[in-house]
């Protein structure tokens, strides 16, 4: 599968966007051909199919969730199994959550692919046909689902996939990261009197407190910065495509 994460090349493709597959110079709408009984049975099937990848890679996302939920687990269970135990364990299983995101994201963004095309016949060979009690489908619909087939790309770039995953689960995961250490040096192993003890409990061998919180920082600021962005993007293409995005390829 092709990697369009950068520049236009990772937009979702749309009716307008997406160049005809016969290549015709004439601008004239070609006329829409008639499905027979066996076309529709192939397209059956082939909704069938894309639903079965969209749920199996489904399933593998949340695989990756739940290795990050118990590497947290595990983190937690040292730091606060005595008073005396090191936080540093909070500060290490954030590489293996930054770790697990990246592999996260790239899994969505395979499970996109196909959640993308089996949400599309529905919008606009299932829909219609249940609606309207015949097939009259959207203008060049299985063109756009043609040229996704002839040219596989993804239809997300990566760090939007990084910044859906983290809406959905890893800012939860973070914060309870966060507020564990944070609680572990404020709490052991006597209740820290003033925030200059609490930083000097937060040391970490030769990089002083201060250090670590300052990358602490950085690291909720920029999982922040990710999810927001991604935010954004999301209702921009929304808007660019005027449909919502449940209802497009991507």
């Amino acid at each position: 599968m092709q990697n369009s994460a950068s520049g236009s090349g990772a937009q979702a493709p749309s009716g307008a966007e997406d160049q005809p597959i016969d290549s015709k110079a004439s601008g004239a709408p070609t006329p829409r051909k008639d499905l027979d009984a066996a076309e529709m049975g192939a397209i059956a099937h082939l909704y069938r199919g894309e639903v079965y990848r969209s749920t199996i890679w489904r399933t593998r996302l949340d695989t990756t969730t739940n290795w990050a939920v118990v590497t947290l687990g595990v983190a937690l269970s040292i730091s606060f199994a005595s008073p005396e135990a090191s936080p540093i364990p909070l500060v290490l299983v954030g590489i293996l959550i930054v770790f697990f995101l990246f592999l996260e994201a790239r899994r969505y963004r395979y499970f996109n692919v196909w959640r993308a095309r089996a949400r599309w016949m529905e919008t606009h060979f299932y829909a219609p046909m249940l609606a309207e009690g015949d097939l009259h489908l959207e203008e060049d619909w299985q063109r756009v689902l043609a040229n996704d087939y002839l040219r596989p790309r993804y239809h997300v770039p990566l760090m939007v996939a990084m910044g859906r995953r983290i809406r959905r689960n890893y800012f939860w995961i973070l914060l309870i990261q966060t507020l564990a250490f944070a609680g572990k040096i404020a709490v052991h192993p006597t209740p820290a009197a003033s925030v200059d003890e609490a930083i000097r409990r937060a040391d970490i061998g030769p990089l002083p407190g201060e250090l670590i919180a300052a990358m602490g920082a950085l690291y909720v600021l920029a999982f922040g910065a990710i999810a927001l962005w991604s935010k954004r993007d999301d209702l921009a293409r929304s808007r660019r495509r005027g449909r919502a995005k449940s209802d497009s390829m991507g």
